[in-house]
């Protein structure tokens, strides 16, 4: 059995990137055995079923665990973690998603874990709060850093927005990408039938976002810009993929702009990467991100991106080579792009071709899977902690 209890975080497994990756994660530490795997998370989520079903990991689903901020179930849920890192003799602690972090690092910290590892997700603070909010959560941020042996970000971004906001210190982060199984994506025997089954025919044109319906995502944004596009294109439908608070809203302004036969809302989807082998154009409409999964997939698609220049976007999508970069709230910006790509094939497959050049080996999953297993093993020994790891068997 292996020896080293490692214990995962994270508010709530919707099927978001976060908890995307910590599934990847989890199953191939899992196929490894290099570490015992425990799981703390709300008591729902869409993901549940699929985490339940790696072998080796016990899931601890929490009562009170949830993301709004509320001191009495926030107070049970650290005094639950605590509880479950003493239980089972937790040294690893890894967190993820802003409230878990905060609560669960808070936990470790109280429960003498050994390593305790935070990933940020994008910051939960940010300009669009109100101030006295914002001011909360750079505090509990800064506290939690300062008990924490590394912050892993996903994009160059979160790192400097971190340490100019005095959030940890700059040998306490370490630079993770999201990783991509490319052999799930550019399924061109599928565009045909995606097409179809949205009612397009070979020529038709197929614009995708896909986001939690949440203010931070801004879908309303993606409404607008369709009207704008459809007043002068046809031909053109438009795919939201995902669901959220914000559903009868979105539903709302779609009859208001009388789009109900152009715009779809498919709910969540477990064939992304087929819909988007058929998709001519992604956009995404977000107020702040950390680096947005959706983009990655769609540049593994080859799969031009309208993006808002925001959080770690730009470094990956370089402005008028494999998508443009467009400011927030500009609902007129992203319908003059998303046009310019429409009417252009040329254009599309131009910037098509080059997306996939764009995804190094950084954002290969196998590689983001090995370089978690290094940073254990790495900060374990530090801690004078036996373990059985060869860093060769990653090669």
């Amino acid at each position: 059995m292996p020896e080293i209890n490692l214990l995962f975080i994270v508010t709530k497994l919707e099927l978001g990137g976060a908890q995307i990756q910590l599934f990847e994660l989890i199953r191939s530490l899992a196929e490894n055995k290099d570490f015992r795997l425990f799981l703390f998370t709300a008591q729902d989520g869409f993901l549940l079923d699929d985490f339940g079903k790696i072998n080796g990991l016990t899931i601890r689903k929490s009562k009170s665990l949830e993301r709004a901020i509320n001191p009495w179930k926030d107070l049970k849920t650290i005094i639950e973690i605590f509880s479950f890192i003493k239980k089972n003799k937790i040294k690893i602690v890894h967190t993820h998603s802003s409230k878990a972090g905060i609560l669960g690092r808070t936990a470790a910290k109280l429960a003498g874990a050994k390593c305790i590892i935070h990933t940020v997700h994008g910051w939960p603070f940010h300009q669009h709060q109100p101030r006295a909010l914002r001011n909360l959560y750079l505090y509990l941020e800064r506290k939690a850093a300062s008990f924490s042996d590394k912050l892993v970000v996903v994009s160059r971004y979160d790192r400097e927005r971190g340490l100019s906001h005095s959030v940890g210190k700059v040998d306490q982060y370490h630079l993770i990408r999201y990783g991509i199984d490319y052999s799930f994506f550019n399924q061109q025997s599928q565009i045909r039938q995606v097409k179809a089954e949205f009612g397009l025919g070979d020529e038709g044109l197929l614009v995708a976002n896909i986001s939690c319906f949440k203010p931070q995502k801004s879908v309303m944004d993606f409404v607008r810009a369709a009207d704008l596009v459809l007043k002068k294109l046809s031909g053109v439908k438009f795919v939201l993929i995902g669901d959220g608070v914000l559903r009868g809203q979105i539903e709302k302004l779609i009859l208001e702009l009388g789009l109900q036969e152009r715009i779809i809302l498919t709910g969540w989807r477990r064939d992304v990467p087929r819909i988007l082998s058929a998709t001519d154009c992604l956009v995404l409409t977000s107020l702040w991100e950390g680096l947005p999964i959706s983009v990655l997939e769609a540049l593994a698609s080859s799969c031009p991106v309208v993006a808002t220049d925001t959080g770690g976007i730009k470094e990956v999508i370089k402005d008028g080579k494999n998508g443009f970069l467009v400011p927030q709230k500009n609902p007129l910006a992203l319908a003059e792009k998303i046009i310019s790509l429409l009417q252009d094939s040329v254009l599309r497959k131009s910037m098509g071709s080059d997306s996939r050049k764009f995804l190094k080996k950084e954002f290969d999953l196998h590689n983001a899977c090995a370089m978690h297993r290094k940073l254990y093993a790495d900060l374990a020994r530090n801690k004078g902690i036996n373990i059985a790891y060869d860093e060769h068997a990653n090669n």
